[in-house]
């Protein structure tokens, strides 16, 4: 009896097991064919007008910052200014005393009247030769006029004996006369030979005093020159003694001081800067501006400055002076910046804020309010848009400004296009809706 009755009970099972209900997959394939289209309302993607910014955060820079470093080493031997003070262009900051430095200034001046003394001594050798080329040339004239002289005599002298040897061969004048005018006419000749000598010998002379004349100008030319150097070597000097005082290179404020009377100031030029200027009555805002929108700055965009430390005042107005024109390879950023008038020092370097730059007006955008746009797991934006035969389909988008309220649409939908407003329900591509009135 037990065995019939545990065979009553398994046969009992499996015809239980045969009429149990579908499952919950099919249950729910079911219910949603069977279950009536959901009642949704839709709104329009619009085309509207308006004015694309960008948001970036703003720095307050100096308009001009100079970092002091000193040319020249030596000590402090005075410190005429302290952090927070005003100073005039050009006006005194800081001397050093740089003892080897001035220890050369007489030395190179005693230089300098020692190349004076050879230049006044060339000038008195050239003055010199240059009388010397006188007296020479003198001589070859003197040679010169008396050759004429002898030329002259020995014409004379010829044509003498040339009648007197006539007159000799015709028995005129006795024989001895024509000896005597022979040795006149000798005479004359040695003499032109002698005048011609004086004047070979007087145009050497020449030659030699315009040679010593050339050698002596030359020697002054050398002694101005080396006058010349010394006199650079001392304006090189004082120059290097001009940088022992430390002056502002504009008007400022100083904002560090790293020195102290008395330290010793080396001219390395990795040095820590002695003293900062910082010229702050006009100040630089530095604005990175991302890749998206670097593309639409221009000169003169309208730019809104907010900072914390002014949280109840107005945002500042101003326009963009310059940017870079090419991005950050690190940052993928423009930097822009905006220059401000800064006359009460009330923007202090290094003040962090907020910039809201126009990028353009008047442009048209689709836009849609923020309830009617979902976002999947990964952050990716999409819609419900209802097709004319009320069926949803799912289509990803592009989303731009969001202001809280409308966000911009870039891509995915059009002008006029309806999709599903605010809804609880998760929809399905294909699923049948019925459309409230809007």
């Amino acid at each position: 009896m037990r065995i019939v009755s545990s065979l009553w009970m398994l046969a009992l099972l499996f015809s239980s097991g045969c009429n149990q209900p579908a499952s919950d997959e099919s249950r729910s394939v079911n219910r949603t064919t069977s279950q009536p289209p959901v009642a949704v309302k839709t709104v329009a993607v619009q085309s509207t007008s308006t004015e694309r910014t960008t948001v970036q955060p703003a720095t307050v820079l100096p308009y001009y910052r100079a970092e002091i470093r000193a040319k020249v080493s030596g000590y402090v031997r005075e410190l005429s200014v302290d952090i927070g003070d005003f100073v005039e262009v050009g006006a005194p900051l800081a001397k050093l005393d740089v003892p080897e430095l001035d220890a050369q200034v007489p030395v190179i001046e005693a230089r300098i009247s020692r190349a004076l003394a050879e230049e006044n001594r060339a000038t008195s050798q050239v003055a010199l030769a240059a009388s010397s080329v006188q007296a020479a040339e003198a001589l070859v004239d003197r040679a010169s006029a008396e050759q004429g002289q002898v030329t002259a005599s020995l014409a004379a002298a010829n044509s003498e004996l040339s009648r007197t040897q006539d007159l000799v061969q015709r028995g005129s004048l006795q024989a001895k006369l024509m000896d005597e005018s022979r040795l006149r006419r000798d005479s004359q000749q040695a003499r032109g030979t002698a005048v011609t000598s004086t004047i070979a010998s007087a145009e050497a002379e020449v030659d030699v005093t315009r040679a010593q004349h050339a050698a002596a100008e030359a020697d002054l030319q050398a002694a101005q020159a080396d006058t010349l150097i010394a006199r650079r070597q001392l304006d090189e000097l004082r120059t290097q003694l001009d940088f022992a005082t430390l002056t502002a290179p504009f008007t400022g404020v100083i904002t560090e001081r790293n020195i102290a009377p008395g330290d010793l100031v080396k001219n390395e030029h990795d040095a820590t800067s002695l003293l900062v200027v910082s010229q702050i009555d006009k100040v630089r805002i530095h604005i990175p501006v991302p890749e998206i929108d670097a593309p639409l700055i221009a000169h003169g965009s309208t730019v809104k400055l907010s900072f914390p430390s002014f949280a109840a005042e107005e945002p500042l107005s101003a326009t963009v002076t310059r940017f870079s024109g090419t991005l950050d390879p690190s940052t993928r950023s423009m930097l822009v910046e905006v220059e401000v008038d800064n006359a009460q020092r009330k923007l202090l370097p290094g003040m962090f804020g907020q910039a809201t730059i126009t990028l353009s007006n008047n442009l048209a955008v689709n836009s849609l309010p923020a309830r009617a746009i979902r976002f999947d797991e990964q952050g990716k934006a999409y819609v419900y848009v209802v097709a004319p035969d009320e069926t949803i389909a799912i289509v990803p988008i592009a989303t731009g400004a969001d202001n809280g309220h409308v966000i911009e649409v870039l891509s995915g939908v059009k002008d006029g296009d309806r999709v599903v407003d605010a809804h609880l329900q998760r929809f399905t591509t294909g699923q049948k809706v019925r459309l409230l009135g809007n």
